[in-house]
């Protein structure tokens, strides 16, 4: 019974803590690291212990495998270079610094200190994704924490091991070898068998709550595994989440991913809250723990400050002249700037993975106690003065995070270049010899995709709120409330079997999901600057040469056309090669595409206020 009062209490003060955070725009995870620490020193809350395996196999598997699925295989791919440095070399840079100060303060063995230097080594990938998601770092950035934070823990705890079997004096340089060479070589072999097997059952099961199911265990079935064999479970799970989120478009129906797709959401959100608020919960454990060594507090609030320090320090010294400001984060892309590599230098939070390691030392180990707080420290210390200055910091150095209407601008362009392909199999369903489907349903088929196209175009104006898709959108919301109103009438009627009722509201619930979800992002969207993105194309022959000469006079500042016509246009397109304005796609006179098609002049740009991106017609890229 104290049990289940106690799992309550825990999610309770999650979910009411996180909506007070939301409320007032703080950062939740600093928050209920505070929380938990205050509530540890209270006499009516009970001691929480945090065993290592509830950590190491209950909570770690399904973090990582939930930050792995929302990850990006093939932007790890070609970072692997820079995550490598991070994930391996830094931590060894650290444990390393750490260990020279541990040992040399407390007067143990160097292998002693290098337990602690492995345990405070790496940052967490729950405090990183956490708190980077809450700032909004730049893509760049946060990949190569996220990549850090994945597989750092496997190099953390091999470390670990190695460490405490030095100072029982049970290994040499070959066993080291060895069993970083099984950890990381085991680790990918069986999170790509876990992958494969994961992959076969969901490609042959189409009911969601099985597929939803296997979802939930698959972080388990890529880490036991490979900790049966002494390879590192952390490596087989972020490998196994990176395969299958991958494949996932072409081996699970729509819905199983929707549904996959909320409840991991979920299970995150609880977990990764939850142990925030459980690392605060073992200050007091942790602070009586270290009362009791005889080495006295001076000396223990010296070695704290100084492991601190160090950690701090080793990752700047190893991020700010390594080879990271030279290496570019992918072949196409730019170098990581400089206040790109501030922040990254900065961004070392520690979290619950490095409490749950310092509990693995065992009872004998040299000062464990003093150890054990200081690791404590260290991640209390992190979270709460890197986690909360860390905004602050990028906003001084000007690190954005991803702009919300550069993106909508790319999410046009890729939706274009998608219902293209659409278009084309439509016409080739049309002209097919067994075609039966009449032309006036095809027709209404392209009218939709269409459509389709040109609400994603519409987002990007000033006045979104007024454009065809948001007043389809609203006058839509309305009807299905009127519809939802009339189905509910009948069941409270008796009208009707219950299981068909059901039905029935669930299609409305989905379509009403869709269309807020569409009315959110167009909310955010407009509050956002449009720039061009990084990725846009410039092979565009048309496009380089108006990129050669000064854009023409505008002949009017409107669509005259629509002026004529009595219509109000929705956006403006500048045509580059004679300076006429024209309305775009979404107006209903569609002034700019028809004088293209009159005279062919290629390139167009927005003649709206605040967006210079150009569109070639001719080669349908963006500049």
């Amino acid at each position: 019974m104290e049990l289940a009062v106690g799992l309550v209490a825990l999610v309770a003060t999650v979910l009411v803590v996180s909506a007070f955070c939301d409320r007032l725009g703080l950062a939740a995870p600093l928050v209920l690291t505070v929380v938990g620490i205050g509530a540890s020193f209270i006499p009516a809350v009970p001691e929480v212990p945090l065993n290592p395996d509830v950590v190491l196999l209950g909570l770690l598997p399904p973090l990582l495998y939930a930050a792995a699925s929302k990850a990006s295989l093939v932007d790890f791919k070609e970072n692997i270079r820079p995550i490598g440095m991070l994930s391996v070399g830094l931590v060894l840079f650290t444990a390393g610094a750490v260990g020279v100060v541990t040992s040399y303060l407390l007067d143990i063995p160097f292998a002693a200190g290098l337990a602690l230097g492995a345990i405070v080594g790496p940052p967490d990938a729950v405090a990183a994704t956490a708190v980077g998601r809450r700032i909004g770092l730049p893509r760049r950035v946060t990949t190569l924490l996220e990549g850090e934070s994945l597989f750092n823990d496997a190099t953390s705890i091999v470390l670990l091991r190695t460490a405490i079997a030095a100072v029982a004096g049970t290994i040499g340089f070959w066993q080291v070898l060895g069993s970083f060479a099984l950890s990381a070589i085991g680790g990918v072999l069986v999170g790509g068998l876990a992958a494969l097997l994961i992959r076969f059952a969901l490609r042959r099961l189409t009911d969601p709550v099985l597929t939803t199911g296997i979802s939930l265990i698959s972080p388990w079935i890529a880490y036991l595994p490979a900790e049966h064999i002494h390879a590192s479970g952390v490596v087989a799970t972020v490998v196994a989440g990176l395969i299958v989120a991958y494949k996932a478009p072409t081996d699970q129906t729509a819905v199983g991913r929707m549904s996959a797709r909320i409840n991991w959401n979920t299970v995150q959100f609880l977990l990764e809250n939850a142990v925030f608020l459980l690392i605060g919960l073992q200050m007091r454990t942790i602070f009586e723990g270290a009362d009791q060594s005889p080495i006295g507090w001076p000396l223990i609030i010296t070695t704290c400050v100084a492991v601190m320090l160090t950690v701090i320090l080793a990752r700047i010294v190893w991020c700010a002249p390594s080879a990271l400001i030279a290496i570019k984060v992918d072949d196409a892309s730019e170098r990581l700037s400089p206040g790109e590599t501030a922040v990254l230098s900065w961004a070392g939070m520690r979290g619950v993975v490095t409490l749950a390691a310092a509990f693995i030392l065992p009872f004998d180990f040299p000062d464990r106690e003093v150890l054990v707080f200081a690791a404590m420290v260290v991640v209390a210390g992190s979270l709460l003065i890197q986690g909360s200055t860390l905004p602050a910091l990028a906003k001084l150095l000007r690190v954005q995070g991803p702009n919300a209407r550069t993106d909508a601008l790319q999410q046009a362009v890729v939706m274009r270049a998608a219902l293209n392909a659409g278009l084309a199999r439509l016409d080739e369903i049309a002209a097919s010899p067994e075609n039966t489907v009449p032309a006036t349903v095809l027709d209404g088929v392209r009218e939709h995709t269409i459509s389709r196209e040109r609400a994603f175009w519409e987002r990007l104006g000033p006045d979104a709120a007024n454009t065809p898709a948001a007043q389809l959108r609203a006058v839509r919301l309305q009807m299905i409330d009127a519809e939802r109103a009339e189905v509910l009438r009948m069941r409270d009627a008796g009208q009707g079997d219950h299981e068909v009722l059901e039905q029935v509201l669930s299609t409305f619930d989905v379509e009403e999901a869709m269309l807020e979800v569409s009315a959110v992002r167009s909310e955010r969207i407009a509050v956002a600057e449009l720039l061009t993105p990084p990725w846009a194309q410039d092979e565009c022959a048309h496009i380089r040469v108006s990129d050669e000469v000064a854009d023409p006079v505008a002949l009017s500042e409107t669509c005259l056309e629509c002026v004529a016509e009595g219509h109000d246009p929705v956006a403006l397109r500048l045509c580059l090669s004679c300076g006429h304005v024209g309305c775009c796609d979404s107006s209903e006179g569609k002034h700019a595409t028809a004088h293209y098609e009159q005279t062919n002049h290629p390139v167009i740009r927005s003649f709206q206020s605040g967006e210079s991106w150009r569109w070639c017609y001719v080669d349908e890229l963006l500049k």
